[in-house]
């Protein structure tokens, strides 16, 4: 499991035109990278719209926002049209994004076990340093929060 001050893994994601993206490809600008369940659902949805929302705000603090998900490049791109959102979205087609973050993980609905991306969120400096993490999301008022601690940063 990733912790504050740990340098972030440079794990490949799949773009929407099915180019590689990987963290160390933000080095010099701060990012913010989430990671969510699944594309389209209301959880997801509301998230995606409130970074969407911030986002020329996260622009001016020189702060790039990823969401990551398994869905695949083809499904994201009808989530972006679908809502109009103004944030970049990838892929972690294999997993191993979500194994190195530590937020591929047992989740359990209605006794029901399964794993599943846990709603977390990183912060991650110009160095490529990460400065704070945010798990188990609750969606209200967190893009605004990530906002307040990517401008506190230099």
């Amino acid at each position: 499991m990733m912790s504050e001050c740990e340098m972030v893994p440079d794990v490949e994601l799949l773009g929407l035109e099915g180019q590689a993206i990987r963290p160390s490809d933000f080095r010099g600008q701060k990012l913010v990278v989430y990671f969510y369940p699944k594309d389209d659902t209301s959880g997801c949805t509301r998230e995606a719209q409130d970074f969407s929302a911030l986002a020329p705000q996260f622009e001016k603090e020189g702060t790039w926002i990823l969401g990551v998900s398994r869905d695949p490049p083809e499904k994201h791109r009808k989530f972006i049209d679908k809502h109009g959102l103004r944030v970049a979205l990838a892929t972690d087609p294999d997993g191993s994004a979500c194994q190195a973050f530590g937020v591929w993980v047992e989740k359990n609905m209605y006794g029901r076990k399964y794993m599943g991306i846990e709603r977390s969120t990183f912060l991650i400096d110009r160095d490529g340093q990460i400065r704070r993490i945010w798990r188990k999301v609750k969606v209200p008022g967190h893009a605004q929060d990530v906002l307040e601690a990517a401008r506190e940063l230099s």
